[in-house]
């Protein structure tokens, strides 16, 4: 197992907190990642920025687009991670976009995850079929676990596919929209909870888009395994200190 699945088989409830590598500053990578994982994190997501994330909402928009203007690029997060591993050792994810990783290479891409302790990716664009055609087989070799996502409207015959060629966890978009935070979720949201929860799948899932407080989180550990956090944490920590994660954090669990 790898350090995903050793997470998820560990813990009972899971926190995945997503912010975007760059971001507020070009050189935070690093410390929001130690102060994340000194914080009763489970998995860090860590953001690609790019230049069209065309499923993301104003706040990860945003955020990407500062990134890249202050010189934020896919060869220096690889520097800025090379000695992650020294201080930190729960999972670590690369969510992005395929264009900047194929730009950089696939092959490329997945041996400085592997040599950096990045332990899966999450990539939206990238179909399944893709994958499963061109890419599995060299994903595994470098043991990088893939995430698809799912959302309210994918059929049950395609989550099937997804959960038997996944070994990670499946990415559950609480909603047909793009990314950010609400309040809590509606009746509809926790009714499709509910019934991917009946599915039995071999996958544990993890809920995201629209968690943004303790309510959410809490409607969304009931049935799933866990909830990713993204864009009201780039929202707390575009206006506080590194230094304040901790109280995110405790206002959250």
């Amino acid at each position: 197992m790898n350090r995903i699945q050793q997470q998820l088989a560990a813990k009972n409830k899971i926190l995945s907190v997503y912010f975007t590598a760059g971001f507020p500053n070009v050189n935070d990578t690093k410390s929001l990642i130690e102060e994340l994982a000194r914080n009763k994190v489970d998995i860090i997501e860590i953001g690609l920025p790019f230049s069209d994330p065309l499923a993301d909402g104003p706040t990860i928009q945003s955020s990407s687009m500062q990134a890249l203007q202050k010189g934020m690029t896919t060869t220096l997060l690889f520097e800025q991670l090379k000695d992650i591993r020294n201080t930190v050792d729960i999972p670590l994810i690369i969510m992005g976009y395929f264009n900047p990783m194929l730009q950089f290479g696939i092959e490329n891409f997945l041996k400085a995850c592997r040599q950096t302790g990045i332990d899966g990716l999450i990539i939206p664009d990238l179909p399944l079929e893709v994958y499963l055609s061109d890419y599995k087989k060299l994903f595994e070799s470098y043991d990088i676990q893939m995430t698809f996502l799912i959302t309210p409207q994918t059929s049950e015959e395609r989550i099937r596919l997804i959960d038997d060629n996944s070994n990670a966890f499946i990415y559950m978009v609480s909603s047909a929209g793009v990314t950010g935070s609400k309040d809590q979720f509606e009746e509809n949201q926790l009714q499709y909870f509910e019934r991917i929860a009946r599915m039995n799948l071999k996958n544990s899932q993890l809920i995201g888009f629209g968690i943004s407080n303790k309510i959410t989180f809490q409607q969304a550990i009931k049935h799933q395994k866990g909830a990713i956090i993204g864009s009201s944490f780039i929202q707390f920590i575009s206006k506080n200190k590194i230094s304040d994660v901790k109280n995110f954090i405790d206002n959250i669990l």
